[in-house]
């Protein structure tokens, strides 16, 4: 079985606008979102950026994903996860989780997270 190396990224946190309700909408929510993703080294041993991922483009696509509103979450952990791979072939796993830490729940107190574990 080839080697495989992860890249995690870690409590990464926005202030976005999924959900449902038109509150959401327009109010927004504190989101907290975490990714694994493990791939296939090109290379033996890593001695430069371009023989990896570069987390700062996991970040981007991260990024552009929480800011485009959608109604649901789950939406937004498989578009995370099938643009990660799209960009990155060598990716053979992806785990990313969203929680919402406020969500609008009457007598709720705590957060929601929806996860999308994929392979390829």
């Amino acid at each position: 079985m080839p080697e495989l190396l992860t890249i995690t990224l870690n409590n990464v946190r926005f202030r976005a606008y999924h959900g449902l309700y038109p509150e959401e909408r327009q109010k927004g929510n504190d989101f907290v979102v975490n990714m694994r993703t493990s791939y296939t080294p090109r290379k033996g041993v890593i001695l430069s950026l371009n023989d990896t991922i570069d987390y700062a483009s996991l970040f981007a696509i991260i990024n552009t994903a929480m800011q485009k509103p959608v109604d649901l979450l789950e939406t937004l952990v498989q578009t995370i996860a099938d643009t990660v791979h799209s960009q990155f072939p060598q990716v053979k796993e992806v785990m990313i989780s969203v929680e919402k830490l406020n969500p609008p729940i009457d007598k709720f107190t705590g957060s929601a997270t929806v996860s999308c574990y994929r392979t390829f």
